[in-house]
């Protein structure tokens, strides 16, 4: 008997052919060496606020321990719509249009099961999160992918969409501010998006886990623009803005049938995502205002410092404007980003994380977060000079 054979059909051929994330790879090398800076992972470097924290405890230690409702507290749902409307002009109904989940990425696996049929096809604007495409695949839909440029600071342009849809386009998936580009669209700049969105009669799939961390305009939310409530499915969360990361908690808000079918998805998978982390999210929207402010303007003052260090030494930088990623290009030393992002980390012991693994149009750039302290990131260009100047 052919043992490898054997083990291949116990497993999904869907799952077989996924490739494994190309972050994790570097992630791994890295943990095997001494002196590492790392300028991959993303995640902010600042603790969870106090407050938040101590909200959770609380809650654990008045008992509220068992199950919440399958779509989360009502009274985090209340204060979610209430933070939206506040916060970018969108309403939704806490009872039937929003649903608490387990950190925005379960909310995008949620999302495209819940509309997508077999042969379905997403178009994808790339660069972009390593999870979009193998999400929407498992989903049984076709991710068609989008390439932005550098050209265009990695922003979608209308005519680019427009020429990839076909009969089988379901929806659209867009980031803004972006990961790993830190690109970010304005409304102006979205308003020709919205448009060809709207005349085809597609879905939006949007993701605005970075909303918060906008520094030159202030954001515009997809579902905020006319006619948009009614085909957008926002996707949002704690991780970036709240620095909640391992707290996993997300939210996902849009029409109520789609909601409803995110629901049952969501019921069957999850049950509901913990109840002391939503304790903690509640908390974070009530008073966490001014916490994300201090953070917002710590990821300024690091982005400026990597785009005008990244100038100084000669490689092309477009200035993110949201997120707390610079991407910047390496082409000029002549290697792929790849060799580039292994040949740094064995050398300088500083990681980064070849732009490759976000998509084709990653080519020639390497994701830095700058999401680390700013004393971790004069030593991490420090060596990136040392490392140019050997190579340049």
């Amino acid at each position: 008997m052919n043992t490898s054979s054997t083990q291949q059909h116990r497993l999904s051929e869907t799952v077989q052919q996924l490739k494994p994330s190309g972050i994790r790879r570097f992630f791994d090398l890295a943990s095997t060496m001494d002196n590492v800076i790392s300028l991959g992972v993303g995640e902010p470097d600042f603790v969870t606020p106090w407050n938040v924290r101590e909200a959770s405890i609380v809650s654990m230690e008045r008992g509220f321990t068992s199950y919440t409702a399958n779509a989360g507290l009502i009274e985090l749902r209340r204060a979610v719509s209430y933070y939206l409307e506040s916060s970018f002009d969108v309403s939704y109904h806490p009872e039937s249009d929003i649903v608490i989940t387990v950190g925005a990425s379960e909310g995008i696996d949620a999302v495209f099961r819940a509309i997508i049929n077999p042969g379905d096809e997403v178009i994808v604007a790339e660069p972009c999160f390593v999870s979009y495409a193998p999400i929407i695949t498992m989903a049984g839909g076709v991710p068609v992918p989008l390439e932005t440029t550098k050209e265009h600071d990695f922003k979608i342009k209308a005519g680019d969409l427009e020429d990839l849809i076909t009969s089988k386009t379901k929806a659209v998936l867009l980031s803004y501010p972006n990961n790993p580009t830190g690109a970010h669209m304005s409304k102006e700049e979205l308003e020709p998006i919205v448009n060809v969105i709207k005349d085809y009669d597609l879905l939006a799939v949007s993701d605005e886990i970075y909303a918060e961390l906008s520094y030159d305009h202030e954001h515009a939310s997809l579902p905020a623009f006319p006619g948009m409530l009614e085909r957008t499915i926002l996707i949002s969360g704690f991780s970036k803005a709240f620095a909640m990361t391992g707290w996993r908690v997300g939210y996902v808000c849009g029409p109520k049938d789609i909601m409803a079918a995110v629901l049952k998805i969501h019921q069957y998978t999850m049950m509901c995502a913990s109840t002391s982390a939503q304790f903690g999210a509640l908390e974070a929207l009530k008073n966490g205002r001014a916490d994300v402010e201090r953070m917002v303007a710590s990821y300024r003052q690091r982005r400026n410092y990597l785009v005008k260090t990244f100038a100084e030494m000669g490689l092309e930088c477009h200035t993110p404007l949201g997120a707390f990623y610079a991407f910047p290009s390496i082409e000029k030393l002549g290697m792929d980003a790849e060799t580039f992002a292994e040949a740094f980390l064995t050398e300088e012991q500083v990681a980064v994380v070849p732009g490759t693994v976000f998509g084709s149009g990653g080519e020639g750039h390497v994701r830095c977060s700058y999401a680390t302290s700013l004393e971790s990131l004069v030593e991490a260009m420090d060596r990136f000079k040392r490392f140019i100047e050997r190579h340049g």
